[in-house]
């Protein structure tokens, strides 16, 4: 094989890549969003600058994407945090859990997506959406929110999903040290807010050394949102680097 192929090649393996070279397509995108108060201190020992943090608040978010171009159907399920960069605001994903392998690989090579392979869930029980998040055979999450109480505002749904949003890219060399250290950006396109539905919720988060999303616990419920969405996944550039700040 010559170099220039080589340096045609999307990812490895080199012969039998790990995913796709498609942008994927999300139809019938279903979200349950949780958000949530918990500790300022906690917040600002897990978000890098130059992001800024004006509210103890945190988006707790479980996904089953029942469609997905070249993926397939999976699920996923993360902590996302408010935050401002400047004078835009958007959120900063902190942790994201997911249970099909090409979507993490190419979560985090192409796009910085924080993911880690575990067990989301999403389904009805009763008069309840429940979600769940098991990492192994331990639980790590679980959240309820009343099935379909009261419909919720279209745009304001899709302003739910849509704010930039912001990743580490970090990719070390083989001294180990960052060859890439940046913050990028990324966010929602070509969204069809399909439903969109809130009613009370509740959250609980159990300690785990692997998984710790407890790391920034509970401290109150603000708002919870029922979400089914078709969108695409626009590609992330850098907003920051690291390794040449001044």
């Amino acid at each position: 094989m010559r170099s220039e192929q080589v340096r045609q090649a999307l990812t490895t393996p080199l012969t039998n890549p790990a995913f796709a070279a498609s942008v994927p397509r999300f139809t019938d995108r279903e979200y349950l969003n949780v958000v949530y108060r918990t500790d300022y201190d906690a917040l600002r020992a897990v978000v890098p600058e130059p992001l800024v943090v004006e509210e103890p608040l945190v988006r707790f978010e479980i996904m089953r994407m029942n469609e997905v171009t070249s993926f397939g159907p999976y699920t996923e399920a993360g902590q996302a945090v408010p935050v401002r960069l400047g004078d835009e605001h958007g959120e900063y994903l902190h942790a994201m859990y997911l249970d099909n392998f090409p979507a993490i690989a190419s979560g985090r090579e192409l796009s910085a997506y924080p993911k880690v392979l575990a067990t989301p869930e999403l389904h009805t029980e009763h008069a309840a959406l429940v979600g769940t998040l098991d990492y192994g055979s331990q639980r790590v999450a679980t959240a309820t929110m009343g099935y379909k109480h009261q419909p919720l505002e279209a745009d304001r749904a899709g302003e739910q999903i849509t704010v930039p949003t912001y990743m580490l890219n970090i990719v070390p060399g083989n001294d180990r040290t960052p060859r890439v250290c940046e913050l990028v950006r990324t966010e929602i396109t070509d969204i069809t807010v399909k439903q969109a539905w809130t009613a009370p919720a509740r959250l609980q988060l159990f300690e785990h050394a692997l998984a710790p999303l407890a790391d920034l616990p509970v401290r109150g419920i603000v708002s919870a949102s029922h979400i089914l969405t078709d969108l695409t996944l626009g590609p992330a550039h850098p907003v920051h680097d690291y390794l040449h700040e001044r």
